[in-house]
Formats: structure tokens, C-alpha cells, sequence
């Protein structure tokens, strides 16, 4: 009986390669494309995990494909007539890029969706395109569904992964297991500092200097700070310093009463009413003539705030954001703010990327993307 199972088995792995076969040529999957892994070739024809795995190893034999641990199985180059890509004539290798070659699926790991996240999601998805790959789009919950995210993504045979992390202390155990089994993996908007990974990020620091700087030269001394609470997420935390450190530098006192971190994330869903924070915030320092927020939706419910206060904006007081925002250019007092290249961070990010698809053995990159202001009408000069 046993021998009976044993041949039955064998006959269906052999039925289950043809079908991979038919499926590569249906497909017109190309040279180190991924190919259906076994969990999904199992759920395809009904068969057991052990019997798609079969299959897959036969083809390996054969040269067809090839298999990489924790990564996938993916179509070979063609040899001695074998299969090609869709059942055309083999191309001539030295006529396809070195990368586009090794390309498949690129996941782009996202904590949320708004417009900022959107922008780099099209600029991402344009730049994966130009490689030849797919962009496979992940929006994870908190912490524990980006480790899950990362994990079969990985086992699933993804070509790389660009992640936009969630808000956290240090880089998550999943990233740093990707790392050691060399998985390309680029962070992008955050920064790990205890481990040398690739990463992509704007310049929060400077912006913020930047910004508290062009304050200062339009003559404002009392500037103001108020941001989401950091919550370990670095960009935040850089901003924040650029702002201190632009007053240290311009020999202006920091007055801690004038800082504020918000008890409650800004809800951008009503930052067109008037805010109790901003409003004690406001309240409590008449002395103030500035104020540098953390970010724009923060920016633009402390102008809403001001005006249902009847404080007008920027007369009596300026009001400074950072991101640049579609809604900033809108508002009543459109917003001075500053601004993140979200189409070059999505550009740096995929071309580093495929440097590492491509095998690349430099030692880890960190690419600052710098920023820039861009001046409207929420700032009056006092010089």
C-alpha cells in the first residue's frame, strides 16, 4: 500500500511540474522572475506542500529554475534550448540590464496612508516600474503586524523590501534578521542608530534649523515650538533638535514654557476647528510672535486655533509647519512650511535598492535627502 501512495505521489509531482512549465509560458515570465512558491502551487492543484516541493525540485534538476533559501524559487536562464521567457527565443543576456534581470516584486512597507505616505507611494511605484518589478504595497497596523508583514514577505521569495517603519525605540528583531540573511531591505523616513542598515531619510535636523533659522532673520526672538509627542520616532526627535539647536546657535534663551508636545496626536480629521491644546498652549505665552510646528496638520489646527481666538495670523502671530502638505497651499493663511522631496526619497530608495539586488557588497548607505522652504502667508517679518 505504502509503495502504491509512494507511486501515486510521484506521478502527481510529475503532472504538477508540467503545469509549473505551462504556467512560466503563459506567464511570459522572464529570467529570475519569481515562480509560484509551493504553498501557492499546493492551494493551485489541490496537492500537498510535499508534493509542490517535489516539483519544484525537479525542475531545479533540470536547470529550469533555481531555488534560494528563504527567498523563493525563480526561473532560470535559458540553457540548450530549454524554456525561455514565454516561450520566445533566448535574449541575448548583454541586452537586458544587470538589475532588471534579477527583478521580480519589490514590497513597499507602509505605517499609514496619507497625503505624504502617497506621494512617496507614486514616486515609489513609477521608479520600481522603470526597473522592470512590480510594487507590492503593504499597509501595516502597529509593530506586530509589520513583523508579521516582514516575515512572509520574505519567506513568500520577494525580490526586496523598502519599509517605512512604525514609530519605534530601536530597529524591530524582523529587520534585523532580514539584514543578517541578506535580504535587500532599505529603510526609508526613519533611522536606526544602533545598527548599520541601508536608509534613506530627509534631513529633519536641518529643516528645522533651517526654518527656526529663517524665523529668527525675519526678526521673531519669542518662537514657539509644538509637536506631537516624540514617541520615539527620530524624525520628530530631529526636528526637535534643529529647533533648539538653531536658538543656541543665534544666542536666543530656550524658554521651556514656550514648548509644547501634545498629550493627544493633532486629529486631522478636525484641525479646521479650534483645539483645546493649541489653545491653552497659546493662552499661557502672549509673548510669543512664532511658533515652529512639528509638522504641518499640527501647523495648520494652531492657525485655525489662533483665528477662532481672534488672534490674527501672521500679524500678531507667525505660524511655521514642515512637509508641505497638499491642504497647506489652501488653508485661509496659506502655510509657510517646509518642504520634503517626497519624489527624490522614492528615487534614492528603489536605486539603492537595486544595487543590492544586484549583489552589491558596499558597506551599508545613508542617504539624506535635504529640504527646502517655501515662503506663503503665514509669516510676517518684524525687522
Amino acid at each position: 500500500m505504502k509503495d502504491i501512495r509512494m507511486t501515486k505521489q510521484n506521478q502527481l509531482y510529475h503532472r504538477v511540474a508540467d503545469q509549473v512549465i505551462e504556467i512560466i509560458q503563459s506567464r511570459r515570465l522572464r529570467p529570475h522572475d519569481p515562480v509560484p512558491s509551493e504553498g501557492e502551487l499546493a492551494k493551485l492543484f489541490g496537492v500537498s506542500r510535499m508534493t509542490s516541493k517535489l516539483a519544484l525540485q525537479k525542475l531545479a534538476e533540470q536547470g529550469l529554475v533555481y531555488r534560494l533559501p528563504r527567498r523563493g524559487t525563480f526561473l532560470a536562464e535559458p540553457q540548450d534550448g530549454r524554456i525561455t521567457q514565454g516561450g520566445l527565443p533566448p535574449q541575448d543576456p548583454e541586452a537586458v540590464p544587470a538589475v532588471e534581470k534579477r527583478c521580480g516584486q519589490i514590497a513597499l512597507i507602509m505605517p499609514h496612508l496619507s497625503d505624504y505616505t502617497a506621494r512617496i507611494i507614486a514616486a515609489a511605484e513609477a521608479e520600481v516600474r522603470k526597473h522592470g518589478c512590480d510594487l507590492i504595497l503593504k499597509m501595516t497596523k502597529d509593530c506586530d503586524d509589520e513583523e508579521l508583514c516582514l516575515e512572509r514577505l520574505a519567506e513568500g521569495g520577494i525580490t526586496g523590501i523598502i519599509l517605512f517603519p512604525q514609530g519605534r525605540k530601536t530597529c524591530s528583531d524582523q529587520v534585523l534578521r532580514l539584514k543578517l540573511q541578506k535580504m535587500p531591505l532599505v529603510i526609508i523616513d526613519r533611522i536606526f542608530h544602533e545598527v548599520e542598515i541601508d536608509c534613506v531619510y530627509h534631513d529633519h535636523y536641518m529643516g528645522s534649523y533651517q526654518m527656526t533659522k529663517y524665523l529668527i532673520g525675519k526678526g521673531h526672538r519669542e518662537i514657539g515650538y509644538t509637536s506631537n509627542a516624540i514617541d520615539h520616532i527620530t524624525s520628530r526627535e530631529e526636528r526637535y533638535q534643529g529647533y533648539i539647536q538653531a536658538l543656541l546657535d543665534h544666542k536666543i534663551p530656550v524658554k521651556y514654557q514656550n514648548i509644547h508636545f501634545r498629550t493627544v496626536a493633532c486629529n486631522t480629521s478636525r484641525i479646521h476647528e479650534r483645539d483645546p491644546e493649541q489653545e491653552r498652549f497659546i493662552q499661557d505665552n502672549p509673548h510669543m510672535t512664532a511658533i515652529m510646528c512639528g509638522d504641518d496638520h499640527v501647523a495648520i489646527s494652531t492657525i485655525y486655533t489662533a483665528l477662532h481666538m481672534d488672534i490674527p495670523v501672521p500679524d500678531k502671530l507667525s505660524i511655521v509647519g514642515f512637509s508641505d502638505i497638499q491642504l497647506a497651499a489652501y488653508i485661509p493663511i496659506p502655510l509657510t512650511t517646509v518642504r520634503q522631496d517626497t519624489e527624490r526619497l522614492a528615487r534614492s530608495a528603489v536605486d539603492l535598492l537595486m544595487k543590492r539586488v544586484g549583489s552589491s557588497n558596499e558597506n551599508p548607505i545613508t542617504i539624506k535627502i535635504q529640504t527646502s522652504i517655501v515662503e506663503r502667508k503665514s509669516v510676517l517679518s518684524r525687522t
